[in-house]
């Protein structure tokens, strides 16, 4: 006589297919979360009273180097409504990358100073 093959229950696949789908979106979470705490700028404080018309010049003569990409801004702002920082992405910049941009920035008297952060304040 035949045995009888019976399948095994649903549950316990079911719950390892979650657990499965649980730790993915957990990973993909951590690498979305590390990138986002990787990110570092350097921000480019004028002095008081600069005109956005000398902040927007600033902006666009150290806009050139590779690793130094200035942030972009909001569309919502007037240019006469400017931050009063402008905001370089230097994530992937050296110190080499990173003091060729300081160096432009410097050429210009509206420079208050130039400040490298992160999102953890480092």
């Amino acid at each position: 006589m035949l045995a009888a093959v019976r399948a095994p229950h649903p549950g316990p696949v079911l719950a390892a297919m979650a657990v499965t789908a649980a730790l993915s979106l957990a990973a993909v979470g951590c690498a979305s979360f590390d990138r986002a705490f990787g990110k570092r700028e350097a921000v480019v404080q004028f002095q008081p009273n600069t005109p956005a018309a000398e902040m927007l010049k600033v902006r666009a003569a150290c806009s050139h180097l590779p690793a130094a990409q200035p942030e972009p801004i909001p569309r919502h702002v007037l240019k006469i409504d400017l931050p009063d920082d402008i905001r370089y992405e230097v994530s992937q910049a050296t110190d080499a990358q990173i003091a060729r941009l300081t160096q432009c920035l410097d050429r210009f008297p509206s420079v208050a100073g130039i400040e490298l952060s992160s999102p953890s304040g480092d």
